[in-house]
């Protein structure tokens, strides 16, 4: 009886350990693809969806832990959520890229009016103050620290221009409209300082 109990316990355990052999391939070959599908998408998940790549990668580390300890029926069980994760992590990284490529189009036609409507306000205020520096008295209508305040404007935009025009040419268009916002902004308070009009 003794042994017969011996033999029942001693096949269950080489059955166990047969099942557990047999899913050791399956598990590693999902971990494997897993990590071959993450890979793929890192760069574009790290750019536009880092909380959600996050989250996967935490996932996956947990599962290639379970590996390591031979759990390979927790990776089995795991697996199926790890893949979805990364299918939506594709998605959103999908979606914040086409809204990035979006925005930066948008940016770019804005830049392209912009930068042919600035120069000529900046050139414009540039020759206002050109005048009222040579002339002996400024008008009625602008005191002394209106112009110096003018004076520093007009060099803050001048500098800031210059940063823009940088930025474009260095492809970051939206730093570029960002600056040129600045400089339009100045631009007005300035040419209300100069008793200048805005048409």
């Amino acid at each position: 009886m003794r042994k017969t109990a011996h033999w029942i316990v001693t096949l269950a355990a080489a059955a166990m350990l047969a099942a557990c052999a047999g899913q050791k391939e399956p598990a590693t070959q999902a971990i494997q693809k897993a990590e071959a599908a993450l890979a793929e998408v890192r760069a574009d998940a790290a750019q536009f969806a880092p909380d959600n790549l996050a989250g996967v990668e935490s996932t996956l580390a947990g599962l290639k832990d379970n590996l390591a300890k031979g759990d390979y029926k927790a990776v089995l069980a795991g697996v199926g959520g790890l893949t979805s994760g990364i299918a939506a992590l594709k998605d959103s990284a999908a979606a914040g890229k086409s809204a990035m490529e979006a925005a930066v189009a948008a940016a770019s036609a804005e830049w392209s009016n912009m930068s042919g409507d600035l120069p000529k306000m900046v050139e414009a205020i540039g020759s206002r103050i050109g005048t009222l520096s040579k002339s002996k008295k400024l008008p009625k209508n602008i005191d002394q620290a209106s112009f110096d305040s003018a004076k520093s404007g007009f060099e803050m935009m001048q500098s800031t221009w210059s940063e823009a025009t940088t930025a474009a040419a260095s492809g970051n268009v939206m730093d570029a409209v960002a600056k040129a916002k600045m400089i339009k902004d100045k631009g007005a308070e300035v040419m209300q300082m100069l008793n200048m009009s805005a048409g």
